[in-house]
């Protein structure tokens, strides 16, 4: 025989293996197929060999029909050798890898149905070109070909049943290709991978788990695949993985995904929102379930569970299933915390808990800063001691708070800032720090300085936007008096008022204030400490009614009413005496017609029973009548005038005869010192009334010299 390689083949068979038409090329291939089996049969592989080698270069041919017969010959090879094409699966597998992205379509198919049989014959040697192999189908499964995806199909099928049963399948360098190409945006390519994947996790001797970090990420990114069929295929894919992992929760490596999955439960795309909710409500469930696995392995990943956790709870309930999912993972992280009531070190960092917090106070959901209060409540109790040194930060924001517009969200900022303000832990602020004068630094220095900090905020956003001391001021106050010490907060108010500058700001305030305190159930115990309470002491320098009496005279009627509530009957009379000096407007007028309604309320009964009384009769007429003759002769002058002919005229009760002994008992040393004080009080409500009428008498001249 010729030494010319190519004469192995006759030229019979050479013309029908690179026909243009398929029948005549199967033909070939077919001879060809006996011609090996014969030099096999007759051990002469020497020739086998140099047939492999003709193939090859019939594969690398420019003319396609030459190369599509390359493929069938190459093919019909492999069938001839069987059990002895381990050897030769190389050599006969790498050209027609080749071939898979050929140019042509016919050819892409030949290569495809040319590397099925070849790797059927070889089986787990053919595992040796598994990544080129897996490379080729990843391509092929994009391919606009459908002929061609179909043979690539088959392909696929059978390289997994040689993997799925081989031991020496290298399941790292099948992780390893996987994770280069699962970012892939083509749905074919993710529903190739996706296929593997499923395939390979359900073997028993396949250990897909321990690499499952790895590739979570681009699993999740392919839940966001628009094509329905996928996204349900992966899902059961990332379902089977959580059901190993609930299953053994020690085999997996639960640090290395949360991260992972906390980043896919904060995604939002602007794009497919829906498809974006449905990864985001997946990460929800696996963070939940790690959760309940091991949470103590996930202290550490705290913030991170929080930071995903509070936006999700603003989610509207159409969306009820991230809600409720959200809503579990919130409280079991609470119930985490807990733990660390009895734990000496904490095995979160705190600052980056508040780090995560603050953007939801300052800019979240009403839901969200609902949330976020509610951890600083429980960390601040959880922890106090070591919370403490974050108010700083915090304290700002939950200032800030107090004016938003969500009654809620300050009601329950109202209490994590009581909490605050009635620690036992050190303060990292004084009161020195406000800028207040010697005495009333002096006069709060019974109270906290961050009780301070919220009074002077508060009262600093009042005097910025008067809308909201109208709109909001009587509902925020209510609110602290309900949580905090209620003598404290107004004493606190009345202290920092009497500094002010601004006449008419601390006028409106001190209205609000006063609606309160006549009205306002949370002020009950505050009106019953204030009755008799004496105004002078010595040995305190902080008087309750003084410090109010200073405050309140800037309202004229206010302070009136305070008088009353504090059965300083004669003072009264003296104050209603004095009313003639002011300039009786109809701003004056409303406010006398509101403190006659008052009068008759079940807030004034002990005043009305007063009138039966020989000690107080004399002075409640004197502030009563006083009142009348100041009123025109409206509904009001009519209800205190029908009181006023209710009082008896004269008045022999025994009864009184000890009290009135007991009046008289009282030393003209404390008489002196209380008619001081209260000469003192007169003077200080005289002079701010006189800085009133200077005050407006100003404000008229400059709008007088405004040009028209």
């Amino acid at each position: 025989m010729s030494d010319n390689p190519s004469s192995i083949l006759s030229t019979s068979l050479v013309r029908h293996l690179t026909d243009k038409i398929y029948e005549k090329r199967k033909v070939g291939a077919l001879e060809l197929q006996k011609l090996v089996v014969d030099y096999i049969n007759q051990n002469q592989m020497e020739q086998v060999e140099k047939i492999i080698t003709i193939l090859n270069g019939y594969v690398r041919a420019l003319n396609p029909h030459t190369r599509k017969g390359g493929l069938l010959g190459l093919a019909a090879v492999a069938i001839a050798l069987g059990k002895h094409s381990e050897k030769y699966s190389n050599v006969l597998l790498v050209p027609v890898l080749e071939c898979l992205q050929d140019i042509d379509t016919r050819v892409r198919y030949y290569a495809c149905e040319a590397s099925y049989n070849i790797i059927k014959i070889a089986r787990e040697t053919a595992l040796l070109q598994f990544s080129v192999l897996f490379d080729a189908l990843c391509k092929l499964a994009a391919d606009p070909d459908k002929n061609t995806r179909s043979g690539a199909e088959l392909m696929e099928r059978q390289l997994k049943d040689i993997a799925i049963h081989c031991n020496k399948f290298d399941v790292f360098e099948f992780v390893c290709l996987l994770r280069e190409r699962i970012y892939a945006k083509n749905s074919f390519v993710r529903r190739y991978l996706i296929s593997w994947v499923h395939d390979l996790q359900s073997q028993p001797n396949i250990n897909l788990l321990q690499y499952l970090p790895e590739i979570l990420d681009g699993l999740f990114q392919i839940l966001t695949e628009p094509t329905p069929k996928i996204r349900e295929a992966c899902e059961v894919v990332l379902g089977q993985f959580l059901r190993e992992i609930i299953q053994k929760p020690e085999a997996a490596d639960l640090e290395h995904m949360v991260n992972v999955l906390i980043v896919h439960a904060q995604s939002n795309g602007q794009l497919m929102v829906v498809l974006y909710c449905f990864a985001k409500y997946n990460a929800l469930m696996w963070l939940h379930e790690f959760l309940k696995l091991d949470g103590s392995r996930m202290k550490s990943f705290l913030p991170g569970y929080v930071l995903v956790t509070l936006p999700c709870l603003a989610y509207a309930e159409s969306d009820s299933d991230i809600l409720q999912v959200s809503r579990r993972i919130n409280t079991g992280l609470m119930t985490l915390v807990s733990s660390e009531k009895s734990d000496n070190s904490s095995s979160f960092e705190l600052s980056a808990m508040v780090e995560v917090l603050l953007p939801s106070l300052n800019d979240g959901e009403v839901s969200s800063k609902i949330a976020a209060l509610k951890w600083i409540h429980y960390l601040y109790e959880a922890m106090s001691d070591k919370f403490f040194i974050y108010m700083e930060e915090l304290f700002p924001c939950l200032l800030r708070l107090l004016s938003d517009p969500s009654d809620e969200v300050v009601a329950l900022d109202v209490t994590v800032l009581s909490d605050l303000c009635t620690g036992k832990e050190g303060y990292n602020t004084t009161v020195e720090k406000f800028g207040l004068p010697a005495g009333s630094v002096r006069q709060l220095k019974a109270v906290s300085p961050y009780f301070v900090h919220i009074m002077k905020s508060l009262l600093d956003e009042f005097r910025r936007d008067c809308s909201f001391l109208h709109d909001r001021g009587t509902f925020i106050i209510r609110q602290l008096c309900s949580v905090l010490n209620v003598e404290d907060v107004f004493h606190t108010l009345a202290v920092l008022l009497n500094v002010e500058q601004d006449l008419d700001y601390v006028s409106r305030v001190v209205q609000i204030l006063n609606s309160i305190f006549l009205t306002a159930p949370e002020l009950f115990s505050l009106r019953n400490k204030l009755k008799d309470m004496p105004v002078h002491d010595e040995s305190n320098d902080r008087n309750l009614f003084s410090s109010l009496y200073l405050c309140w005279a800037h309202q004229p009627v206010a302070l009136l009413a305070l008088c009353l509530i504090a059965r300083k009957y004669k003072h009264a009379a003296n104050i209603v005496h004095h009313f003639s000096e002011l300039e009786v407007n109809a701003d004056l007028l409303v406010e006398i017609d509101k403190l006659i309604q008052l009068i008759e309320s079940p807030i004034f009964t002990s005043l009305r029973l007063h009138l039966l009384d020989p000690r107080y009769q004399a002075d409640l007429a004197a502030v009563l009548y006083g009142l009348l003759m100041l009123l025109p002769q409206t509904e009001a002058f009519l209800i205190l005038k029908r009181r006023l002919q209710c009082m008896p005229t004269t008045l022999n009760f025994g009864m009184h005869c000890s009290d009135q002994l007991k009046a008289n008992e009282k030393s003209s040393l404390d008489q002196n010192a209380e008619a001081c004080v209260f000469r003192e009080l007169m003077e200080h409500f005289i002079l701010i009334q006189q800085k009133h009428r200077e005050y407006n008498t100003g404000k008229l001249k400059l709008k007088m010299r405004e040009p028209f």
